[in-house]
């Protein structure tokens, strides 16, 4: 075997160690044959950051309280259909209500307020940044990136990278990684992670389906979708060097992910024709359509409907949320046990280690499951989900916030931030506080 293909040269290994944990591994007979002979070699890079500072959170509360008391009013013909009793909403999700933005608040105004909460706890200016991240799952469009509209708020330099990141409700942690690395290698000095969400639309949409299809199914699979709430946050990451005081050193990280889980929990959009062409088929007698046109019809009617109507109609979409509560909590808490296990390790550090912890915020029964399985306390964590709900990329980093604000959180406190995310995928980082 030829070892230079298999180590690294010597001061390729010294810049590599001076930025992450390089671990050799004993390697299998199987990777001896199949992939040594190849020159491939068996590394674990783990993320650890010596110069990579949080300076703040800021964040911005959407103006409308909408509680689940609302919500089941409106959904009450649902609700006598299937003899359930009002208060089951709050009860089985722990979420007494949540906030949501005036209708059609444009999500780069949320996410600029909360940028600019970030830069005054901070000596940090907007000309400052070297990075802009939206990291958030609603956008204003396809393209361009939602983080232009708020890096052209802020007046960011133009030298600055500006671009989105989209990982479910892992963006955000997702975001601050991808700085802490250009951090900690020296690129930039400065970064900043936004986000805003918008529950309102999608809650609208399911509330209606529920009304039009109102089964146990239907509402099993949209329960997940109305602990929605919305809300901004930004982070911003530094080397350190803009202020000694408020600053908080994030340590390092550990990602996993089960993405053979990708199914339970999926967000997106449906066209609205292929529904209309399927309802036209249904009226007319299946001996009339198929004597004349057979299984053409729903093609033909198509072609004839696209043709006739402007493509912002014929080709119309419309939201849809499905998630599968009972797969995401089981197989979540098996990627959450596992990336715990992994974090602890890596990090060297030990459980009791581990002063406070901020949970991405789903729900009541998934922090008592989630907390149980790790081993780790109540009283550790905080959570924003009673009177916030799920506001995806934002709960977590926005739950830290607020935990500071009101004391939870300590100076010295070591703090781990746990997001787990569909996909299935989950981040963990460690934090000195």
């Amino acid at each position: 075997m030829d070892r230079s293909r298999v180590n690294p040269r010597p001061g390729f290994a010294r810049l590599l160690s001076s930025r992450c944990d390089i671990l050799f591994c004993r390697v299998p007979a199987a990777c001896r044959r199949d992939g040594f002979r190849h020159g491939i070699a068996c590394l674990v890079i783990q993320m650890k950051y010596s110069r990579v500072y949080v300076d703040a959170i800021g964040y911005e509360l959407a103006p409308v309280v909408v509680t689940s008391n609302e919500i089941e009013q409106r959904l009450s013909p649902l609700y006598e259909k299937l003899k359930i009793q009002p208060g089951q909403l709050e009860a089985w999700t722990g979420i007494s209500e949540r906030r949501w933005w005036p209708a059609g608040y444009p999500l780069t105004s949320g996410a600029t307020e909360a940028a600019r909460r970030a830069l005054e706890q901070s000596n940090v200016a907007a000309r400052d940044l070297e990075v802009v991240i939206y990291a958030g799952v609603c956008r204003e469009q396809f393209e361009p990136a939602t983080a232009c509209g708020v890096a052209a708020n802020l007046g960011i330099s133009p030298d600055a990278s500006i671009f989105d990141v989209s990982n479910a409700c892992l963006g955000v942690l997702n975001g601050m990684v991808d700085i802490a690395n250009r951090i900690e290698l020296g690129q930039i000095k400065a970064g900043m992670v936004v986000s805003c969400e918008t529950a309102r639309e999608i809650i609208d949409y399911t509330i209606q389906r529920l009304l039009e299809d109102m089964s146990m199914d239907a509402l099993t699979k949209s329960l997940a979708t109305l602990t929605g709430g919305s809300g901004a946050v930004a982070v911003l990451l530094t080397d350190g060097s803009f202020s000694r005081e408020k600053r908080h050193r994030l340590l390092g990280g550990v990602t996993k992910a089960a993405p053979e889980h990708h199914l339970l929990c999926r967000w997106g959009f449906e066209s609205l024709l292929p529904a209309a062409v399927n309802k036209v088929d249904s009226i007319l007698p299946q001996s009339v359509t198929h004597a004349k046109f057979g299984s053409l019809l729903p093609q033909l009617v198509q072609q004839k409907v696209s043709g006739l109507l402007p493509a912002r109609v014929s080709h119309a979409f419309t939201q849809f949320m499905q998630t599968d509560s009972i797969g995401v909590l089981r197989f979540g808490v098996d990627l959450g046990l596992n990336t715990w296990r992994s974090f602890l390790s890596k990090i060297g550090i030990a459980p009791e280690q581990i002063d406070k912890v901020i949970c991405h915020q789903v729900g009541k029964g998934h922090r008592e499951q989630v907390m149980s399985a790790l081993g780790i306390s109540q009283q550790k964590d905080f959570c924003t989900f009673p009177y916030l709900g799920n506001m995806g990329t934002v709960s977590l980093p926005m739950t830290a916030a607020i935990a500071d604000e009101r004391g939870f959180l300590n100076r010295g406190d070591r703090v781990g931030f746990l997001g787990i995310g569909s996909g299935l995928n989950c981040l963990m980082l460690a934090l000195d506080w």
